[in-house]
């Protein structure tokens, strides 16, 4: 127990680093690993990962095909989550380190668009929905914005959640309503975003961070980082439905395309809970690396292909993406994430 205390202790020291004082990680922070060393091709792969480069303030264009980085622009103070147009032309860039979220072109990185969202927004958790409209968390100001028609006329609206850390959200298929995690309150709310009523926040576990809903909309999936938990909730009610044991400081939860299966990315072991979402159980786990890599690693964001087949893991202190074949588990290739890559997202 003891030495899971310790564990658990420097995984929080380097989430407190990593993400409560993003001016000092931006101004001072540099790649603390060599660059890994090629990823091999792989001509069974199409389209694109987006990787924003926390610590260098970059944002960079992976060719999944080849596995090389093929472009590489500066961003913003501490970047952190992305998000691509439905049409995959765009990808959004929450500037953690500032105020603003920022667009630029898929095809060559040219920034086009620079949204500004008020004086110490730092926006963090980002969704381009298939209405068209951009969501964000703006964790300074403890709410979320909508950004409507975000590459023309733009029109922002914000709404309070009156939550301390309001960090990453999901958002309704229909967009009637959010729902975030909100680290210093311990809590989940759900925003409408339609009548404007006042939120509804429940407590969930200790320092929930990581939101997912399913394809469906039907179930509200959350991962406590201090609780070693995932949890499903009724994303109506708020009602807490299933209680799932996960691994080790699990910071981020996906769910996968098809909905079958829910992942969390458990930062303090290096690996991944696969949890069956009907059975409301972890049915597997997936070593990305060992628990003595995990603390040099950090592992933090997790993504699905469009298909499901792969999972992209997000290797901060390495710079490395980790590719993981589903289905087996296995690690197929590590990817270029050069500058502390953290938020990703990729096109196809």
């Amino acid at each position: 127990m003891a030495r899971r205390a310790e564990r658990r202790e420097a995984a929080g020291v380097v989430i407190s680093r990593l993400a409560l004082v993003p001016a000092l990680l931006a101004a001072a922070c540099a790649p603390v690993t060599e660059q890994a060393p090629a990823a091999a091709s792989d001509p069974a792969v199409s389209g694109a990962l987006f990787v924003a480069g926390k610590f260098a303030g970059t944002l960079a264009k992976v060719d999944l095909a080849s596995g090389e980085e093929v472009a590489r622009v500066a961003s913003c103070a501490n970047p952190h989550e992305l998000a691509t147009s439905p049409d995959d032309k765009h990808v959004a860039l929450a500037c953690y380190g500032g105020t603003s979220v920022d667009v630029f072109r898929t095809s060559d990185l040219a920034k086009v668009k620079s949204i500004d969202l008020g004086e110490n927004a730092r926006p963090h958790g980002i969704v381009w929905h298939e209405n068209g409209h951009l969501y964000a968390t703006a964790e300074g100001r403890k709410s979320i914005f909508v950004i409507r028609n975000p590459l023309g006329e733009t029109e922002t609206f914000e709404y309070a959640t009156g939550q301390e850390g309001t960090h990453m959200l999901a958002i309704a298929p229909d967009a009637m309503h959010a729902w975030t995690t909100n680290l210093g309150s311990r809590t989940v709310s759900r925003v409408d975003l339609v009548t404007r009523r006042s939120p509804l926040s429940v407590t969930v576990g200790e320092e929930p961070e990581g939101i997912a809903l399913s394809p469906d909309g039907e179930m509200l999936w959350v991962s406590a980082r201090g609780s070693d938990m995932a949890y499903a909730l009724d994303p109506k009610t708020m009602k807490r439905l299933k209680d799932v044991p996960v691994g080790d400081f699990p910071l981020r939860i996906v769910v996968r395309p098809q909905g079958d299966f829910a992942v969390t990315s458990d930062l303090a072991d290096g690996a991944l809970s696969v949890i069956d979402t009907a059975a409301g159980a972890k049915v597997r786990s997936l070593a990305v690396s060992s628990r003595e890599e995990a603390e040099e690693k950090v592992q933090v964001t997790i993504l699905f292909s469009a298909d499901g087949s792969r999972i992209y893991v997000a290797e901060t202190m390495a710079n490395t993406i980790a590719e993981v074949d589903f289905a087996s588990g296995e690690v197929l290739r590590r990817l270029p994430g050069d500058g502390g890559g953290d938020g990703i997202a990729i096109t196809e």
